[in-house]
């Protein structure tokens, strides 16, 4: 018997070490078992009291099957040992159940502890709302300095690496056009919501991670320890991009912070006057400005030459949308779709709508030569005649 377990041991360590060379040493070196190395103070107490509790595991785990392994091998029948006839013993029955009560308790008073931490989001420096969107996150600077500064953050993982054309960059599927920025060691109470289905606002590196849901405003905060970049992702299943959403947080030094919020007011400044609903505009404007907008929020669905994936993403180029009446596209646009993957796209600006509506009226087989402006989306956005044709029938034909 003992022959036979030892040939089974040395033939798995065998095996075990010939993968284990197939594997390359960078393999190993990027591989990590644990969670993110922690930059926040929380985060530290989560992370102390997760490797707490898993050595108390692994403590149970080696005295519970090591007197199991060895009550089998030391009893077995092979020897000679005969089978013991008992029933339940009261003393074992009061130890089996009082010690893990006793490690539960104990560890309950850090866990709870750290739990009523992490909900304290009291006495903030800094509250950002993030709003996640079909599919990306949203961001208003409510209080703090900084406060008045919106931007939304997408995806820039370039369309070649994720279609596989072109290698993967080092941050695959985790890099943003735009970034949260936060000072360090300031206190940022996080407001979460949605505007769709439920999202999820996770970076792990700062110990937080909130749901989204749409109605509900929840809250979380986190105070970065160390200036730096810090990558996290939506954490619940919202649908066809749900991978293709990351988040980003730089932290920066006060002074940088301050600049940055500087610079942010004065590109506000600038864009607001650049976006200007009266201003005039014309149709090869507002086309150049269209096709960065599909390529940023629809080139994923109805694809860059505008086929889409019929049929759950139909095809842009000669629909009876993108060549109908104006007021029509408008209205999807602004509206969605219920029962589909065509989202509301009301938080984008009105010279960004305007924009992609008019690009797609006038780009592949669409020849329109009309343009909707930046005016119009306006009233449709504030309930004017523009929105009036956003009928059922209109509807149905995306």
């Amino acid at each position: 018997m003992r022959n036979k377990l030892a040939k089974i041991f040395a033939a798995l360590t065998t095996a075990a070490t010939a993968m284990s060379l197939m594997i390359p040493a960078t393999a190993f070196a990027d591989y990590k078992l644990n969670l993110q190395t922690p930059n926040s103070a929380i985060g530290h107490t989560i992370y102390d009291l997760h490797t707490v509790i898993t050595w108390i595991c692994v403590a149970i785990f080696i005295v519970v099957f090591g007197f199991m392994f060895y009550a089998v091998f030391a009893h077995r029948k092979s020897v000679g040992h005969k089978a013991s006839q008992f029933h339940e013993h009261f003393w074992v029955e009061v130890a089996w159940t009082i010690v893990p009560c006793i490690i539960l308790l104990a560890l309950a008073v850090p866990a709870t502890r750290a739990l009523i931490q992490l909900r304290d989001t009291s006495e903030p420096d800094l509250t950002i709302k993030a709003t996640g969107y079909q599919w990306k996150w949203g961001y208003d600077y409510l209080k703090g300095e900084g406060e008045g500064i919106s931007f939304y953050s997408s995806l820039s993982t370039p369309r070649a690496q994720i279609e596989g054309t072109e290698p993967k960059g080092p941050n695959y599927l985790l890099e943003t056009d735009t970034v949260v920025v936060v000072p360090v060691g300031k206190k940022v109470r996080m407001l979460v919501t949605a505007a769709d289905v439920i999202h999820a606002w996770w970076v792990p590196a700062l110990s937080v991670k909130q749901d989204a849901i749409p109605g509900f405003i929840r809250d979380t905060w986190f105070k970065a320890e160390a200036p730096g970049i810090f990558r996290g992702q939506c954490a619940e299943l919202c649908g066809k991009d749900h991978g293709f959403m990351p988040i980003v947080v730089e932290v920066k030094t006060a002074a940088d912070y301050s600049k940055w919020v500087e610079s942010q007011k004065a590109n506000m400044k600038k864009a607001a006057v650049a976006d200007d609903p009266e201003k005039p505009w014309t149709l090869d404007d507002l086309k150049a400005r269209g096709e960065k907008v599909y390529a940023a929020n629809c080139v994923a669905c109805h694809m860059a030459n505008g086929m889409g994936n019929p049929p759950a993403f139909p095809a842009l180029s000669g629909s009876k949308i993108a060549i109908g009446p104006k007021e029509g596209h408008l209205a999807i646009v602004l509206n969605g779709k219920g029962g589909t993957a065509m989202a509301p796209f009301k938080h984008l600006s009105d010279a960004d709508i305007a924009a992609v509506i008019t690009y797609e009226r006038n780009t592949w087989a669409n020849k329109t030569g009309d343009m909707v402006t930046p005016a119009e989306v306006k009233a449709a956005k504030g309930g004017g005649q523009a929105a009036a044709p956003a009928t059922e029938k209109v509807v149905a034909a995306r």
